[in-house]
């Protein structure tokens, strides 16, 4: 009995408006859009059948366009990325079995390694449904930072919990070992067809008080795989942050 090899293709979800930065996909970053950073990034990965870029304003379609790059146009009225994310997935006629890779528009550090590592557990197990990236924390202010999401994990890699609070809490800091802090870094890897699936799931309850959607799988009783990372990704949610990533990429030049 034959199988269907899946596909794997990378989704980037890009909106225009932001309460911390508008037009951020736009910023310039060493002369180039944020966005085309990204998807130039993106395009490195051999094992990526497509690149797209999910959008939801003419303006980054065009600025995509501009440099060669692929786009889909989604509504303006998605609560999450996810949700925007599962639109392109059934605009581009995505079939079940494939693997979407939610790249993160912000990101535009990433290690095109980091797209294979999260993709290759649902490349290895056609019942994973997700995956994601987890990064040893070695800045000891991210544990205590909210914007910093950490997380813990059964002993076959799969998460138990995502939280903006240090997990695991330690009773006695008199304690000579110290816990290992890890934090979650936004890149995902969805089955298609349990990506519906998950749009479709109404809020959870732990997901509303954390503002972390992953809890939403978590508490519908679907596992995460989470992959450990030797690469670390720099997000942009600030003007302030673009000096930091134009810092970092003049650096590595």
């Amino acid at each position: 009995m034959s199988t269907v090899e899946s596909k794997i293709i990378a989704i980037i979800p890009a909106r225009y408006q932001s309460n911390r930065f508008e037009g951020k996909p736009l910023a310039l970053i060493a002369g180039k859009p944020m966005i085309q950073h990204v998807v130039e990034r993106a395009q490195r990965v051999t094992l990526l059948s497509r690149v797209v870029v999910a959008t939801d304003d003419e303006r980054i379609a065009r600025a995509v366009e501009a440099f060669g790059g692929s786009w889909v146009m989604t509504r303006r009225d998605h609560a999450t990325g996810t949700d925007r994310l599962a639109e392109a997935a059934r605009l581009l006629d995505i079939a079940d079995q494939d693997v979407i890779v939610n790249i993160q528009g912000d990101q535009p550090l990433f290690s095109p390694e980091i797209v294979e590592q999260v993709a290759r557990p649902l490349i290895d197990d056609p019942s994973l449904p997700m995956a994601t990236l987890i990064y040893k924390i070695v800045r000891p202010e991210e544990i205590t930072d909210p914007n910093h999401v950490k997380t813990v994990f059964d002993c076959h890699g799969n998460a138990l919990y995502f939280s903006r609070s240090p997990i695991p809490f330690q009773r006695d800091p008199g304690d000579r070992e110290q816990p290992t802090y890890y934090k979650h870094l936004g890149f995902y890897a969805y089955r298609k067809g349990f990506l519906v699936t998950f749009v479709g799931l109404p809020e959870g309850q732990w997901e509303r008080f954390e503002k972390l959607e992953q809890l939403r799988a978590l508490e519908f009783g679907y596992s995460i795989r989470v992959v450990l990372t030797d690469h670390d990704s720099v997000e942009v949610d600030t003007p302030k942050d673009l000096l930091r990533v134009e810092e970092l990429l003049q650096a590595t030049r």
